[in-house]
């Protein structure tokens, strides 16, 4: 079964940047990105297509997020004007099948472990 690879997050102060990213053992699969603050339930974030020309955001990060594919399938979640509101635990999922909602954690099949993204007021 494809591992899921994540990189990147860590503690950066309110209006900083960070970038994360998810590498699949270098498949393409149409990829989503899910946060979950504590005691909160998890939430989507951003989504790309397999082909990296079509992606989705959440309205609470639109205009700061951007999600993107690189050249070894690599997608990178690049995270601009952070605020202490976008503290979490950050996911990276992919669809394998297809199934459910790419806005929905049903539309995920396979998972990422998780990264801690704290934004500091």
């Amino acid at each position: 079964q494809v591992r899921l690879v994540e990189l990147g997050g860590g503690e950066v102060q309110a209006g900083g940047s960070l970038r994360l990213s998810c590498e699949a053992a270098g498949r393409t699969y149409a990829t989503g990105w899910f946060r979950q603050a504590p005691g909160k339930e998890r939430e989507f974030v951003a989504f790309i297509t397999r082909s990296g020309n079509t992606t989705y955001y959440a309205d609470s990060v639109k205009g700061r997020f951007t999600a993107s594919r690189d050249s070894r399938n690599t997608v990178q979640l690049q995270m601009n004007g952070l605020k202490p509101e976008d503290t979490a635990i950050y996911t990276c999922g992919v669809r394998t099948r297809g199934v459910g909602t790419w806005d929905q954690p049903n539309g995920y099949d396979l998972w990422g472990p998780g990264t801690q993204v704290t934004v500091s007021s």
